[in-house]
């Protein structure tokens, strides 16, 4: 409204002159208005992401004047108290894990395998060449070299736990191999029909981390075999689920975070993150160029939820963090200020008016949000 103080020549008020002339602080105000009401403001978000908040204008100050009922916004929300969860959604496939191939390292002719799908635990044979066993023990180390007195190494510490593992005794467990692993080698020699050297020369042993399930026979029984040809691929014998996520997804796929998993038939159950990697994926094309993603070991819960299901397509959820009992709101109620930051436009009465707030989370479309004299309940403006 017009100053108190501004009266025309006469004495009479300002309102008795022409009603055409509209004050120049009025017309400036109506001006920006219709200006800024056209304004697309684009909010960032976590992700990387953003958000496009349809403001009505841009308001001056933390809270604006009391609106008619005239002019209300054309739709309400309400503020509600919730949790929100920043998660990503993913395609997994459920199966046994990443796939090994076992190498012969001896030449020889194959004289027995196993078959698909078999479980092999310590000590038993993974195959026979020249009727002679290749021997599946247990560790982290792969077999590089003959063992024998003298040598040392994580890979003696792998031979000598495994002999203790299967009954034999009269040595330490550490990294030397001693005259006493030595004896300990003839025992087991003697006892797998081996020649009786106290030598475990390179190809007698496999090692993997655990029991292995064959996954696949890549050479038959009667064949000769060199250094170096496939036999057959190996899996681990738990369910697990392989999932890869793109590189800025990384935050989601952490060693022992939780996650849901949907199986084929609808049902939900929980798993954990067990392994992450980075890998390589050659891209699609002759020119494309190669993508590096994040690849997920995901272990579920409850086996008997997966039983029947070697390998199925799944859909796993993660979740990078969460806001427990939050005060949330549509990200499209966001109205932004010219000061900077954002507000929203509170119903009460019939009437209307703008509160500053503070943002957080972003997850599902709906925005954590605090500020003074917010409470859970309120009915807020949606914006055009």
């Amino acid at each position: 409204m017009p100053p108190p103080n501004d009266t025309a020549a006469n004495g009479t008020a300002a309102v008795d002159a022409d009603p055409r002339a509209t004050p120049a602080r009025q017309r400036r105000r109506r001006g920006r208005g219709r200006l800024a009401a056209g304004l697309l403001v684009l909010v960032a978000v976590a992700g990387g992401g953003f958000v496009a908040v349809n403001s009505a204008g841009l308001l001056e100050g933390g809270a604006g004047p009391t609106r008619s009922a005239a002019v209300l916004p054309p739709a309400t929300t309400t503020v509600t108290r919730q949790t929100l969860n920043d998660t990503r959604d993913a395609d997994g496939e459920l199966g046994y894990g990443p796939v090994t191939s076992a190498l012969t390292r001896r030449p020889g002719t194959i004289t027995w395998l196993p078959a698909g799908g078999a479980t092999i635990t310590r000590g038993r044979s993974l195959y026979r060449l020249d009727n002679e066993p290749v021997v599946l023990m247990y560790g982290d180390t792969p077999a590089y070299r003959d063992l024998k007195i003298g040598v040392a190494g994580k890979d003696v510490k792998n031979l000598e736990r495994n002999l203790r593992a299967l009954g034999y005794d009269g040595f330490t467990v550490d990294e030397e191999f001693t005259y006493d692993t030595y004896r300990a080698v003839l025992e087991w020699q003697e006892d797998r029909g081996l020649d009786e050297t106290g030598v475990v020369e390179l190809g007698r042993v496999v090692f993997a981390p655990g029991k292995v399930r064959v996954e696949s026979l890549e050479a038959e029984k009667g064949q000769p075999a060199q250094p170096g040809q496939k036999v057959l691929t190996h899996t681990g014998t738990a369910k697990v689920i392989t999932v890869q996520l793109a590189a800025e997804d990384q935050r989601m796929a952490r060693k022992g975070a939780k996650v849901e998993v949907t199986l084929p038939a609808g049902k939900s159950v929980k798993g954990e993150v067990t392994e992450v990697a980075t890998v390589i994926v050659p891209g699609e094309g002759q020119n494309a160029d190669p993508e590096t993603r994040v690849e997920a070991l995901v272990s579920i819960g409850s086996a008997k939820a997966a039983k029947g299901l070697d390998k199925a397509s799944v859909d796993v959820t993660f979740t990078a963090s969460q806001r427990k009992n939050v005060l949330t709101v549509p990200v499209a109620a966001l109205v932004a200020l010219q000061e900077g930051g954002f507000g929203l436009e509170v119903i009460e009465g019939g009437a209307s008016r703008y509160v500053a707030v503070e943002t957080g989370m972003f997850a599902g479309g709906r925005v954590e949000v605090s500020g003074d004299g917010l409470t859970e309940g309120m009915t807020v403006g949606m914006p055009k």
